[in-house]
């Protein structure tokens, strides 16, 4: 929430963070985060985040009780546009044929059961 609340960084924009690594002593987090738009913009966001480690390392500090303050490094998590690009190349691949077959089968499950009614 903090990234998104606090952080007045006009770098720092449509950021989602994804998942969090911690090292087992608690002393390290890898912060994985999803950036949506182009590799410029995904850059100056990740340049931003990593700017503001130690405002978001001191908002942490004040929400968990804990012997150290984990050290926070941003990662670039590129899973989300990955996902995309194979659903793209999917619709490229894959013949249309199966999707009108699949619309003319609900038709006909639908047609039957206003039938047996």
């Amino acid at each position: 929430m903090a990234i998104l609340t606090d952080l007045k960084d006009p770098r720092v924009q449509d950021v989602t963070v994804t998942f969090v690594e911690m090292t087992p002593d608690m002393r390290q987090a890898k912060v994985h985060v999803s950036v949506m738009g182009d590799e410029t913009k995904q850059r100056l966001s990740l340049s931003g985040l990593k700017s503001a480690a130690g405002y978001l390392q001191s908002k942490v500090a004040k929400r968990i009780d804990t012997r150290y303050t984990p050290r926070l490094e941003f990662v670039l998590d590129l899973g989300v546009k990955k996902s995309i690009q194979i659903a793209e190349i999917l619709d490229r691949v894959l013949p249309k044929t199966a999707e009108a077959s699949a619309d003319q089968t609900e038709e006909d499950d639908d047609q039957s059961d206003d039938a047996s009614l």
